[in-house]
């Protein structure tokens, strides 16, 4: 929950904004200040603070304890020019916070954690435990000296700045050791533990098990990404509670599922009693994996029958590739999520000209391979490659990356081995139609006239449906020096069910420095003043230039009406005409 406390009106007034923003995550203080921030601060894991910075450290100062368990803490002017990460910018996540009030409120949010104002991630803010020197090796990476990743573990991380060789050491484990000098030890949760539990095993039973199997592995709890089980036993206390006291979240599985998975020890118990012939290797195994720990049973001093069982599984490391829509052009409209994507990647896969559109906001380290028009599959292929690596790769394309762009050639390279986001963006088509008023108000489609990957008359085919169907199309790639015939073929086209005053926007460069855009009919056109870097968007019969603007109607209606209206003034005007006949 964030608090929100305010103390004047001004404030009160961006308090409130927030607030019907995010009326389930958010609790507004009211009465003396004060009193408002000692209860928001014992009460809430964040604070908003419509206060003065000053006013705000003088009223926290007695309340602080420690940067990991006390809340962040943003603060924001009072004329809601400002947002600023006060305390607990990583561990309370205020940096995070303040940008996303600065977003809401168009504040400037203030960031001045080290790690974050220079770009490099924070050890502490990669989302699994992280032991040992941290300030140290951070610092290390900060001020550029040598860094060595030591990776028992292939897993995607963002950039780090590392060396093959230096003082300082980030080391990536499952292994249950101690971080050495100048270390620091991340744990990334690649461990799996399968448990299966007589009904009304002890809580204390099972959590024995699952340490004493990890203590004789050398392996650390602190990389156990779940526990995992069959739907029988989804609700058995003794296991619910292991999870719970482990802050691992409980995994089930069918019996079916688990029957299907091949196992070294199956056993007759379980499949007479729950229908697989094992628990807790096979919910281990359900994912893939290397069996460290095969199935074992606790042990009781008093010779008592066993309650419980586990194995444990190292998982498979699954690199990520995020397919991201760098949208127009326009850097207001990339989208948050896209920046995100963008700094998260250790590795950037693009066409050179998009790389350089965002080069600056890539995380100092990232492994950028760049390479020119073309070469689309190949460009697929080496981030599909480099995310089989284990590493967090991106993989960048103009748009929306699904609209003619990287998702296609990626998405059928790529298999079950590696995590795939896609990452949506503002498409040219939107984009220009933004420009030029309203033209996809009704149904539309979009159609590439390169027959450079689609055959003509597959495309001629596609342009004649739209046309008898009278539907808004916006062309792509609709002409360049070696496709000059195309577009006027095209247009021929609509202009057999079309009239020539139809309505048709030409866009260029939408969103850029140097956009342009004109509006005219299909008679009209000129072929000449269309490029590859412009999208042409043809009306239909509905479609209207009303006061410059290119509008078509989400419906029928208001063409019927207007063709009423038309018909009523041709009436009454032959009754005019008829009266001064009679008149006469």
């Amino acid at each position: 929950m964030i608090g929100l406390i305010s103390a004047t009106a001004a404030g009160a007034g961006a308090r409130d904004r927030l607030a019907a923003a995010w009326p389930d995550r958010t609790r507004v203080y009211d009465g003396p200040v004060g009193d408002a921030v000692r209860s928001a601060f014992a009460e809430c894991e964040q604070l908003v603070c419509f206060l003065a910075t000053g006013a705000v450290v003088r009223l926290i100062a007695p309340l602080l304890g420690d940067k990991l368990t006390d809340p962040g803490v943003v603060c924001v002017d009072e004329g809601g020019r400002f947002a600023v990460s006060l305390v607990g910018g990583h561990g309370g996540g205020a940096n995070e916070l303040a940008v996303e009030v600065g977003e809401l409120l168009a504040a400037q949010p203030v960031v001045t954690t080290a790690t974050d104002a220079v770009g490099v991630p924070g050890l502490d803010t990669l989302g699994f435990p992280v032991e040992g020197d941290v300030a140290g090796v951070s610092r290390a990476l900060l001020d550029g000296e040598p860094v060595t990743l030591d990776a028992e573990l292939a897993w995607p991380l963002p950039p780090l700045r590392v060396s093959n060789s230096g003082s300082y050491v980030i080391r990536v484990t499952d292994r249950a050791v101690a971080p050495g000098e100048r270390e620091v030890v991340l744990r990334p949760p690649s461990l799996v533990v399968g448990v299966g539990a007589s009904k009304g095993a002890p809580v204390n039973e099972v959590l024995g098990l699952v340490y004493d199997a990890l203590r004789e592995a050398g392996l650390s709890v602190g990389n156990i990404a779940e526990l995992a089980t069959v739907d029988a036993k989804a609700e058995e206390p003794g296991i619910v509670q292991a999870a719970q006291r482990l802050r691992v979240p409980l995994v089930t599985y069918s019996a079916e599922e688990l029957a299907a998975v091949e196992v070294p020890n199956p056993s007759d118990a379980p499949l007479a009693a729950l229908g697989t012939p094992s628990v807790a290797e096979a919910a281990a195994l359900v994912g893939g994996g290397e069996l460290l720990v095969p199935k074992r049973k606790s042990e009781h001093a008093d010779g008592q029958p066993a309650m419980a069982t586990c194995a444990v599984v190292r998982r498979v490391a699954r690199g990520r590739l995020a397919v991201v829509g760098l949208g127009p052009g326009a850097r207001d409209l990339l989208t948050p999520r896209a920046k995100a994507e963008l700094r998260r990647a250790a590795v950037l896969v693009g066409l050179d000209q998009y790389v350089d559109q965002i080069r600056d906001l890539l995380r100092p380290g990232t492994l950028v391979l760049e390479s020119g028009l073309g070469a689309e599959e190949e460009r697929a292929r080496t981030a599909v490659a480099e995310a089989r690596k284990g590493q967090a790769v991106a993989l960048i394309g103009s748009g929306d990356a699904g609209v003619y762009a990287m998702a296609s050639p990626a998405l059928a390279e790529a298999s079950d081995d590696i995590d795939v986001v896609g990452v949506p963006g503002v498409t040219a088509a939107l984009a220009a139609s933004a420009i030029l008023g309203a033209p996809l108000g009704h149904d539309h489609v979009s159609i590439s006239l390169s027959d450079l990957h689609t055959p003509w008359e597959v495309i001629e085919r596609r342009v004649r449906a739209a046309a008898e169907a009278d539907i808004v199309v916006t062309f792509y790639n609709p002409r360049s020096r070696g496709r000059d015939w195309q577009l006027p073929k095209a247009l021929a086209i609509l202009a057999e069910h079309r009239e020539p005053s139809t309505p048709v926007g030409v866009v260029r460069n939408a969103s850029r420095p140097d956009e342009s855009s004109r509006l005219t009919t299909l008679a009209a056109l000129d072929p000449a003043w269309v490029d590859m870097m412009t999208v042409v968007t043809v009306g239909n019969t509905a479609t209207r230039d009303i006061a410059g603007r290119m509008v078509t109607p989400r419906g029928y209606r208001w063409q019927a009406s207007q063709a009423g209206q038309a018909a009523q003034a041709a009436q009454a005007a032959q009754a005019a005409q008829a009266a001064q006949e009679v008149a006469k």
